[in-house]
């Protein structure tokens, strides 16, 4: 960091990237050279013993002292060996100490410390430099060796000669290795006229704004490319086109004026974790202190649900029952996930053989030839297939699955809407802009996530097309109204609530795994009347938005600056981190002095910005600003009442008692999950089984009087 410049461009590596690599390399020439070795000191033996030299006018220049092994190779095949073999072997040996030299040079310093590293730059052209004569010498090799162009090989020599073919191909492979890395490492941005101030047609040097919306367009451009290229399945679809558009923006917004590569962010993720940690670390400390100043997570659920904000609805026991019929839309992949073994069991019973030769029913839509789908739903919800109403198993960009089932334990009409599964769920997710949204109660101006938004009307479009809802819940005159969903089904679940809320006033919402980003906070707080979300521990996806990607962007920028330690010892604690847990000694050792951090952002802060792009690191106004279209962008939010579970962090005394709960909650705010977190269980805890175990868990320990409850939790 920041990014290496060669042949006058950009690449998507820096010098501190090169210690793992010219090791590897070094490791592999060590036994290249080994072998080479050997055989050239077998095939040298043979030359001399041997071979009987014949030049051109067949003339004998080499007696043979070994007669009755005669091997007749002309002077110039025994001048192509020996020139083959010298020269490997001189590449070899002049490669293993430059690399070395490399592995040494590259490893000085902090991440930041780019001036020690300066020399990286010319000893990698003379290593790229020694590529040419590399992949002369081994085309000899391979024209020797397997295509006979030298006809002059020791047929005895077993190991030799297969030792040699071996050699050849594996670096051939090596090569492609190369190629294939200086391929990835290639910026298609990174040549000179995109990182300068351009001059329009009179002269005029642009400004800073200027040259940021230029730069702007041609990263979305590139990344529309690469888009329509990698998933030209989705081009065809109607919604195609704008999905590609939003979310090459996002990219183009995201990464635009930093001059960061890939292995810097994997190294600020890991220092992100430490300096997470010991932020947490100093915030229990901040807690304990002001006992009473924070809302403190407590195991006490009859403490929890008493609350007068909390309706009696919003149970525990409830939510659990609900999270089956969330899963079940799904259908059978999902099932396939969780339990292979009941799917594979289950789904043959319950499947339709050969329904696409029958005649369809209007109330499975889009399902496969065996209505898999409509099967795994009804495994998962146990519900009955007549109890099946409706399932659209339809899924495109901005068109999301979701089923429609009677649930007579609790008398209820459930709409459970399916999450992200597919690449078209994910360019849903992407499409972020804020897009205005109304509904009955809403305030004005509440902005929400253009993707859920258009997903949101088409499902609404579905229910209210020939009075859908309206029939099924004719049919069933005496149950109510449940919608339901699982992270992206969840966002989904609340807003096509809010839309339904005006003609159905007690409907209730079960959301799990929420995600961030969806609305503005004053309609956030309308949705907490009707909607119950449950996100468990360190949820990735219930912190998840633009703000909080873009904030720890710029918090792994800060990160970078503020560590003393070379990138290659990141990494290195990184994997040591996730096998043993981070070390208190590293929570301090990482990180220099807070005089030492302030003079180091002063004096990298260029090497990490672009100073012609960004001047300052400004976090409130990344996330309320968008340099590039002039914007503003209205800050989104989870929604619903969301409960919060955590595991408890025990203390002495709770380690050697066995009555004492492992889950604390507490009633949060969308506030409480705007930033993102980096942490161990960050994707575990959003799947949902990892959340119905947590629910079971805490209901089993009420059965058990480990946990203090209420009547009905």
């Amino acid at each position: 960091m920041p990014a290496l410049k060669l042949f006058g461009r950009k690449w998507l590596a820096a010098s501190d990237d090169l210690v793992f690599p010219c090791i590897f390399e070094v490791l592999w020439r060590l036994i290249f050279l080994t072998f080479t070795s050997i055989i050239f000191q077998r095939y040298w033996t043979f030359l001399q013993l041997n071979v009987a030299v014949v030049d051109v006018e067949n003339n004998f220049t080499q007696n043979v002292k070994n007669e009755p092994l005669i091997v007749y190779c002309s002077q110039q095949d025994v001048i192509f060996i020996k020139s083959y073999f010298i020269g490997l072997i001189t590449i070899l040996v002049l490669n293993i100490p430059l690399l070395i030299v490399m592995i040494k040079l590259s490893a000085k310093g902090a991440i930041c410390d780019v001036k020690i590293r300066r020399h990286v730059t010319p000893l990698l052209y003379i290593k790229l430099f020694l590529i040419l004569p590399e992949v002369a010498i081994n085309m000899m090799g391979t024209l020797w060796v397997f295509f006979e162009i030298v006809k002059c090989i020791n047929i005895d020599d077993t190991f030799a000669n297969t030792t040699l073919e071996v050699c050849t191909v594996f670096y051939w492979i090596v090569l492609c290795l190369i190629l294939f890395a200086i391929m990835i490492a290639y910026d298609p941005l990174g040549a000179k006229k995109y990182r300068t101030i351009n001059q329009d047609s009179n002269g005029n040097i642009n400004s800073a704004n200027e040259h940021h919306e230029l730069m702007h367009k041609k990263i979305s451009k590139l990344w529309l490319r690469r888009f329509r290229l990698a998933f030209c399945c989705l081009a065809k679809d109607e919604n195609g086109e704008e999905a590609f558009l939003q979310s090459a923006e996002l990219f183009s917004n995201l990464f635009n004026g930093t001059d960061l590569v890939p292995s810097d962010m994997i190294a600020g993720s890991i220092l992100m974790r430490v300096r997470q940690k010991k932020e947490n670390r100093e915030y229990r400390r901040i807690q304990i202190l002001n006992d009473m100043s924070c809302p403190r997570y407590s195991s006490d659920i009859s403490r929890i649900f008493s609350t007068p904000q909390c309706p009696s609805w919003m149970t525990l026991r409830n939510a659990q029952h609900f999270l089956r019929f969330a899963v079940s839309s799904y259908g059978w992949p999902m099932l396939c996930a969780l339990a292979p073994c009941k799917a594979c069991c289950g789904l043959t019973r319950k499947i339709t053989c050969c329904a696409g030769l029958r005649n369809k029913s209007d109330h499975v839509v889009d399902d496969n030839c065996c209505n898999c789908n409509e099967a795994g739903a009804r495994i998962t919800s146990r519900v009955e297939s007549n109890d099946i109403i409706y399932a659209s198993f339809k899924n495109q960009v901005f068109e999301i699955p979701f089923i429609i089932l009677a649930d007579h334990s609790t008398k209820s009409i459930v709409v459970s809407i399916r999450g992200s599964w597919s690449i078209s769920d994910i360019f849903t997710d992407l499409a972020a802009q804020a897009e205005e949204f109304t509904a009955a109660g809403f305030p004005d101006n509440t902005f929400v996530h253009y993707g859920v938004t258009k997903c949101c009307n088409q499902i609404i479009k579905t229910l209210t097309a020939d009075n859908l809802l309206d029939k099924v819940l004719e049919q069933y005159p005496n149950y109510e109204l449940v919608l339901t969903g699982h992270s992206l089904g969840a966002a989904l679940a609340i807003l096509v609530g809010a839309k339904l809320r005006s003609k159905y006033r007690d409907l209730k919402v079960y959301g799990y795994g929420t995600p961030s980003g969806v609305i503005t906070r004053e309609a956030a707080k309308y949705t907490e009347q009707f909607a119950f979300s449950v996100i468990i521990g360190d949820d990735c996806f219930a912190r998840i938005s633009v703000e909080a990607v873009e904030y720890l962007k710029n918090s792994i920028l800060e990160s970078l600056q503020s560590c003393r330690l070379p990138k290659y010892r990141v990494i290195l604690n990184g994997f040591a981190y996730a096998l043993l847990g981070i070390p208190s000694r590293d929570l301090e050792k990482t990180w220099y002095d807070i005089n030492e951090i302030s003079h180091s952002h002063s004096a990298t802060s260029s090497t990490l910005l672009n100073p012609q792009i960004i001047a300052t690191i400004s976090n409130e106004a990344s996330l309320l600003y968008n340099n590039a279209t002039g914007k503003f962008r209205p800050k989104l939010f989870n929604c619903g009442k969301i409960l919060h579970i955590m595991r408890k962090k025990k203390s002495e005394i709770d380690k050697k008692s066995t009555q004492t709960s492992i889950f604390e909650m507490r009633w949060a705010q969308p506030e409480d999950f705007t930033e993102l977190k980096i942490m161990p269980r960050m994707m575990l805890d959003h799947f949902p089984q990892n959340i119905m175990k947590v629910l079971t868990r805490i209901l089993n320990e009420r059965k058990n009087g480990s946990v203090l409850s209420v009547n009905e939790i």
